[in-house]
């Protein structure tokens, strides 16, 4: 029996539900949801559903692919070491095959269930992580998250282009947003696991330039995300329930970047300022998408700009 066949064997259902970053996709999918439920207009249950279930499955081929063509990385990394590759649970080419499975058969059912222009955007979406991100800008330059950030923010416009089959400012600056909110989201946690990335040759941002740079840059993305996220209230598009709840929680994001950017690494740090910005950024993310689907329910916003 080849080897192949044999990981195969090995491989459980669970491994290959690992292999699309769960904890990852949770994010996506809401944000795709809210996206869906904030765009003006209305959707069929049905294809509403069917158009997440493809977000869902189209970042899940992507990890999958991700997770592919990194397996020798990610076996050098403590953070990483314990996934189904590394771990020998299965083949690489199934690992592969999985993806491109998954990453085709989203764009597909995209295209025939909802429409096209839904389905290309989710495609581009792929293509920048699976392809962009991993295997172009993450070997090769520090500022490989601040670029292939783009990956994590397709969601919300997708979910609203599958309601209304068009491209407005309101989707754009939901998709600007996520696109801010990552350098200081990834980088809080690369400080504390820069190690990991140093073994393996990876060159983010604290192995390169310093901890000193990486810290002011996660306070000026900060800096630059707080009226951002209130574009959406300021052209009209939501009402003051995303206005407010914006400004408080991207009040605090900034907050929270500031004990961050000034403080310096001391021996046998804890880290828990960058640790602390690290958390609260998925709550962040969470809850501002979530205030702009409250906005749209409770106030009827939601207005086609």
């Amino acid at each position: 029996m080849t080897t192949s066949k044999t990981q195969l064997m090995q491989a459980e259902w669970s491994d290959f539900y690992a292999l699309t970053k769960p904890r990852v996709m949770s994010l996506v999918v809401f944000t795709g949801l809210c996206g869906l439920l904030a765009a003006p207009g209305h959707i069929h249950p049905i294809l509403g559903f069917t158009a997440v279930l493809c977000i869902a499955l189209g970042a899940g081929g992507a990890a999958a692919l991700n997770q592919w063509w990194e397996a020798d990385i990610d076996a050098g990394m403590k953070r990483t070491a314990k996934r189904p590759l590394p771990q020998g649970r299965m083949s690489r080419d199934n690992a592969r095959d999985f993806g491109v499975m998954l990453s085709v058969g989203s764009v597909i059912i995209m295209g025939l269930a909802v429409h096209w222009l839904a389905a290309s955007i989710l495609a581009i979406s792929i293509v920048y992580y699976a392809v962009v991100y991993t295997i172009w800008l993450k070997p090769r330059t520090p500022q490989n998250i601040v670029i292939g950030g783009g990956a994590g923010a397709f969601p919300p416009l997708i979910g609203w282009i599958a309601v209304t089959g068009s491209i407005t400012p309101m989707p754009i600056l939901l998709f600007a947003i996520i696109f801010f909110w990552t350098p200081p989201h990834f980088w809080a946690l690369a400080l504390f696991v820069q190690t990991d990335y140093a073994k393996v040759g990876i060159p983010m941002l604290p192995v390169v330039a310093g901890e000193v740079v990486t810290r002011r840059q996660i306070l000026a993305y900060s800096v630059i995300l707080l009226p951002l996220s209130l574009a959406p209230w300021w052209i009209g598009g939501t009402g003051a329930i995303y206005g407010i709840s914006a400004l408080i929680l991207s009040g605090l994001f900034l907050a929270l970047s500031v004990p961050v950017a000034v403080r310096r690494k001391q021996p046998e740090d804890t880290m828990k300022p960058e640790k602390r910005l690290f958390g609260f950024s998925i709550l962040y993310l969470f809850a501002l998408f979530g205030a702009l689907v409250v906005d749209r329910l409770w106030l009827g916003q939601g207005l086609s700009i």
